[in-house]
């Protein structure tokens, strides 16, 4: 068998988070952490400020462990607040902006969340009305302890800015514990605590919350400063426009890397091309991290040729990093949530269907496990996740060529779509659009997208005349994400989804007939 391990390099004497923190306050902490179109915040400020807000929530009696929902969009708010979270041992739960209310009802109450932070608006979106929506019971709530069956661990809702909502708590700046009892709390955080919680979408109809400790997320996010050096060219303290949401691993991991090295991140509430170039051409940004198409999307943006962005070098390069010297035409593999976003102190094994490794070349599953690897999923047995020896099977198929340590996606075994980066359930899609009464039968699948990677294709069977695919995608809205509605749509016949000899779906068959136009 064939393990291929990360080194260990440890940066701080205690790999936790709040560690981390104190050390780069102390090696550069005037320099700027993040820098929004209308803040900068340094380390020192942050540091300072997340020391406020975990003194309050140490005097309202969070502690360790306790699920703490942060539902905001990028910004130093969800950064300062994320470290305060982190500091005292709480569990942070980055809670996704794009959720539809339905879906934020759904994560709350799978994550046992007992404390909810949320500015007074999201985006263009004022919180308490989505709040109300996703979680009808709260109008009625006289107080700001609250009692709600749809959310039985939710005790309180904290919005930043005024509200006149009996339910919503004030933060009484005056309310916090002495600093000698942070400094003892903090004491008692260690390596091995659960530290974050982070939702993604997978073979069941309910997104599973991943568990990272923090040492885990401290260690896999070390290299994090050298690989932006890398792609950036720069020689030092790298500008980077970080174009991945909080809330998923993509941007936890930059949160998480600029505390290793001075590393200023540029973030937006939200993605807009031209918003984007303003950033980094006002603050002389080096590049970005994101998805291909949103670099894409900034090229297409018609202010594009005439900016000066000779500070970023890499947004005249090839769009897709992960596409970067290949040798076959495959992506380098962009590692998964699971690991933390890196595949640093991890063990690896790629086997064929019978669990025996593969030589260098060929096709097989990935595997990991070590201390790099997530702790396992919320409410999920560590048997039901791990097998006997400890690996998580990832489902993700990869190569390794002779002589390179780079992983090279081929594909998924399992039903997963990947819409530009986001992992997509059919099932949960499925499960929303059975319930139109127009659809008597419906099947999602991925297909290939030229931008998106894959987008969400819906095969459905009405239950009587055409249905108006319109109306019903606008349902769909109602209860998902933008990014998991069906983007193609096919209407076809019951007889003509094809079903395997065990009467079992046949999705990968079904795939098959859209992409070579059988159905259409």
């Amino acid at each position: 068998m064939i393990i291929y391990s990360g080194l260990m390099s440890p940066t701080t004497p205690e790999p936790t988070i709040g560690a981390l923190l104190a050390r780069s306050v102390r090696e550069f902490g005037d320099r700027h952490y993040l820098i929004t179109p209308d803040e900068r915040l340094d380390y020192a400020e942050a540091d300072r400020r997340s020391a406020l807000f975990a003194r309050w929530l140490l005097h309202r009696g969070i502690g360790k462990g306790a699920r703490v929902g942060l539902y905001f969009p990028n910004s130093d708010e969800w950064a300062v607040w994320w470290l305060a979270v982190s500091r005292i041992g709480a569990v942070a739960v980055p809670l996704s902006t794009l959720y539809a209310p339905a879906e934020l009802a759904k994560v709350l109450r799978l994550a046992d969340v007992s404390l909810l932070i949320a500015p007074v608006r999201v985006l263009a979106a004022d919180t308490a009305a989505t709040l109300e929506t996703a979680l009808p019971e709260l109008a009625a709530q006289k107080s700001a302890t609250l009692q709600l069956s749809a959310a039985p661990y939710l005790r309180g809702i904290v919005l930043t800015g005024d509200s006149d909502r009996p339910w919503a708590t004030v933060r009484d700046e005056r309310d916090v514990v002495p600093a000698e009892l942070l400094t003892a709390v903090e004491a008692e955080v260690t390596p091995g605590d659960p530290a974050i919680m982070i939702h993604t979408s997978g073979s069941t109809a309910d997104p599973k919350g991943v568990l990272h400790t923090h040492g885990t997320l401290v260690r896999q996010t070390a290299t994090w400063p050298a690989a932006i050096r890398n792609i950036t060219g720069a020689e030092s303290a790298p500008r980077i426009l970080c174009a991945m949401p909080f809330f998923w691993i993509g941007g936890v991991l930059a949160a998480m890397g600029a505390l290793h090295e001075p590393a200023t991140l540029l973030v937006l509430p939200r993605l807009e091309a031209g918003a984007a170039l303003d950033l980094i051409e006002r603050e002389r940004g080096q590049g970005l991290v994101g998805w291909p198409a949103f670099t894409q999307r900034l090229r297409a943006h018609p202010s594009f040729p005439g900016r000066d962005l000779s500070s970023a070098p890499m947004l005249s390069g090839p769009a897709d990093l992960a596409m970067i010297g290949v040798p076959d035409g495959f992506p380098v593999h962009r590692s998964l949530t699971e690991s933390g976003g890196s595949f640093a102190h991890t063990d690896i094994r790629i086997v064929d269907a019978d669990d025996l490794p593969v030589p260098d070349g060929t096709v097989g599953e990935l595997h990991i496990r070590g201390i790099g690897v997530m702790a396992g999923y919320n409410k999920r047995e560590r048997h039901d996740v791990f097998d006997a020896d400890g690996w998580y099977r990832t489902g993700d198929r990869v190569y390794r060529n002779p002589g390179d340590p780079r992983l090279f996606y081929v594909g998924r075994t399992g039903d997963l779509i990947k819409v530009a980066g986001a992992n997509v359930s059919p099932l949960e899609v499925e499960s929303v659009l059975e319930n139109v009464d127009e659809i008597a039968q419906c099947v999602v699948v991925g297909v290939d997208h030229p931008t998106r990677g894959e987008e969400v294709c819906a095969v459905v069977v009405p239950a009587a005349g055409p249905p108006d695919l319109d109306a019903v995608a606008a349902r769909a809205r109602e209860q998902l994400s933008g990014y998991k509605v069906p983007s193609r749509w096919i209407v076809t016949t019951a007889d003509r989804i094809p079903t395997l000899p065990s009467g079992k779906l046949d999705r990968r068959g079904l795939r098959g007939l859209v992409t070579d136009g059988t159905l259409k």
